[in-house]
């Protein structure tokens, strides 16, 4: 099946760390070419550079997710560069965790721009291309907190929850060329786990992401959703540790 990913182009937000960062190697690694957008555009540079290195096809592009133009920016790198895209990897998170009570409006309102709207934005920049090669994927990257809410974690469980009823939405919309996937990590080793600023909760965090797998298991799991052949569709994907209980 590696033929399946081998010369498409795949999109990829929150491409300089963790689980974005991970699947950008493992897909250059099979064969795609990959465009990667992210903040921090050092950081970009350095995977770009390591993926070059290698053998892979590479563009990157300074992306903020809250931003349609950003994202719309992105994709139409992709089309500039390698005239086509494939994938759209709506992967780009934060996760701010925090009781209600303890009134992190700021953080509420970040984790709605980025974990909402930015797939949203995404599938706004990729929709039109797909339907015009009447071909793509969306993979939009959800979570276990978008299948059961935790004390803390009610505002992220909200916006996961949502991205998973968007991909759903999408799914039944987009008909039978385009493919829609949602995938729910569980504890993953990434930067996710360094986003709470109320103290407490950051412990807790801290703690139970001692059991925390490696972000190549969510790049495997994009990989295989991405080789299926064009007429089966991986509709969802729940990825965690064997130890992990919610």
């Amino acid at each position: 099946m590696t033929n399946n990913i081998a010369g498409k182009v795949v999109v990829i937000t929150g491409g300089s760390s963790g689980l974005g960062e991970a699947t950008a190697h493992y897909l250059a690694e099979k064969g795609a070419k990959v465009v990667l957008g992210a903040r921090r555009v050092e950081k970009l540079e350095k995977v770009a550079s390591e993926i070059k290195k290698n053998g892979g096809a590479v563009e990157i592009l300074r992306t903020d997710v809250t931003s349609a133009d950003d994202v719309k920016a992105l994709v139409k790198k992709a089309i500039d560069s390698f005239g086509k895209i494939d994938v759209m990897v709506n992967n780009a998170g934060i996760m701010p965790l925090a009781p209600l009570s303890a009134l992190k409006v700021n953080e509420w309102d970040s984790m709605i721009d980025v974990n909402i709207k930015g797939v949203l934005y995404g599938i706004a920049a990729a929709l039109p291309e797909f339907e015009k090669q009447k071909s793509g994927h969306f993979i939009n990257l959800a979570s276990v907190a978008g299948l059961k809410v935790s004390p803390g974690g009610a505002v992220y469980s909200g916006t996961k929850y949502a991205v998973r009823a968007i991909s759903e939405g999408l799914r039944q919309e987009v008909g039978k060329d385009i493919r829609t996937t949602i995938l729910s990590p569980g504890l993953i080793d990434s930067e996710l786990q360094l986003g709470s600023s109320d103290e407490a909760t950051s412990q807790f965090v801290q703690q139970v992401y001692k059991d925390a797998i490696p972000a190549i298991s969510i790049a495997k799991a994009v990989a295989y959703a991405i080789e299926q052949p064009a007429d089966v569709d991986i509709n969802e994907l729940v990825i965690r540790p064997t130890i992990q209980e919610f």
